[in-house]
């Protein structure tokens, strides 16, 4: 696990938390090192806070989404802003927490992060020309492999794994995220935006009016 956070207080204080949970944890407290350490040690998430000091969490996040590394990252900030918190989600955030927050809250977040992009038992699910591969997490436009975060991949999987059932935005947050998520449910309407514009004219997610969201192929 890496946590990139330049407080050192607050570092050690979720660090001490994480390796409770059985997690090697790794620190840094810059953008820079926060890539080396990706590129190095290859972590199963990152904890990271926005407000580094010059390259900041937001633009590490985007460098890593930029060059193909989809590891799951967890953003924590200061600022109680939406419109940074749904820049967070759009850049390819997993989850946001504000501070200040619980260390408890924080790890139970890292493990649901967690399970979410783990592999299981697998299963292939289709709808319309969309395919997935949820043991592989892997999920094709018709012959295109399309790259998700391991939030999106878990939003989609489970509307196809319920094809034509609408579910609520506050029932997407239950099954998915697991918990209230800070963002509220305008965090499911920005998942479900960026998975549309991933898969553009493919993309199996219906919006039903005054209700919330589907997946269906016609």
């Amino acid at each position: 696990m890496l946590v990139v956070e330049d407080e050192p207080a607050i570092a050690e204080l979720v660090a001490l938390y994480l390796r409770r949970d059985g997690f090697g944890v790794r620190v840094e407290s810059s953008g820079d090192a926060a890539l080396a350490a990706v590129r190095s040690l290859s972590p199963v998430a990152v904890v990271l806070d926005v407000g580094l000091p010059g390259m900041n969490g937001i633009e590490v996040c985007r460098a890593l989404r930029a060059a193909g590394d989809w590891t799951p990252v967890l953003f924590v900030t200061a600022r109680d802003d939406e419109v940074d918190r749904l820049l967070g989600l759009e850049l390819g955030a997993d989850d946001y927490i504000t501070k200040p927050f619980s260390p408890r809250e924080l790890a139970l977040r890292v493990r649901t992060v967690l399970r979410r992009s783990s592999g299981v038992v697998s299963e292939v699910l289709q709808v319309g020309s969309v395919r997935i591969d949820v043991g592989e997490r892997r999920a094709f436009a018709g012959s295109s492999e399309v790259s998700l975060t391991s939030t999106e991949f878990g939003l989609l999987a489970y509307l196809m794994k319920h094809p034509r059932q609408v579910f609520s935005r506050e029932q997407l947050l239950s099954a998915v995220w697991g918990y209230a998520s800070v963002a509220g449910t305008r965090t499911v309407d920005v998942h479900i935006a960026q998975l549309r514009a991933k898969f553009g004219a493919s993309s199996p997610i219906r919006t039903v009016r005054g209700v919330g969201y589907s997946a269906d192929a016609s």
